[in-house]
């Protein structure tokens, strides 16, 4: 699934789309910023309500595919504008997290 296939499956708006053909490999769910920074896999769809601009160093360091903030969560200014600079694909659901990723289970390459 690529960046594009989950922003449609999820009716998602974009707040960043640095590559929207990114293949994604699984899902990740978490808010603990250490826990993700340690456990995400690499090219995952990180599913969050964490909307602060720690949240693009963490993406950027764990390399998510994309971050998905769920439950209708807004991203800071900062944090807007850190996905830009550093090309870190962003959307925004109204699904909350254990519903977007169940949406994509079974999807991934």
């Amino acid at each position: 699934m690529t960046v594009n296939n989950l922003a449609d499956l999820l009716n998602a708006k974009i707040v960043n789309l640095a590559d929207g053909e990114r293949e994604l490999s699984t899902g990740y769910c978490g808010d603990f910023l250490s826990f993700v920074m340690g456990k995400a896999p690499a090219d995952c769809a990180w599913f969050t309500v964490m909307s602060n601009v720690n949240v693009c160093a963490v993406a950027t360091l764990a390399d998510c595919g994309a971050v998905v903030l769920c439950e209708g969560v807004t991203p800071d200014d900062a944090l807007v504008e850190k996905v830009r600079l550093q090309d870190v694909n962003m959307l925004m659901t109204d699904y909350d997290a254990y519903t977007a990723a169940t949406l994509t289970a079974g999807r991934f390459k």
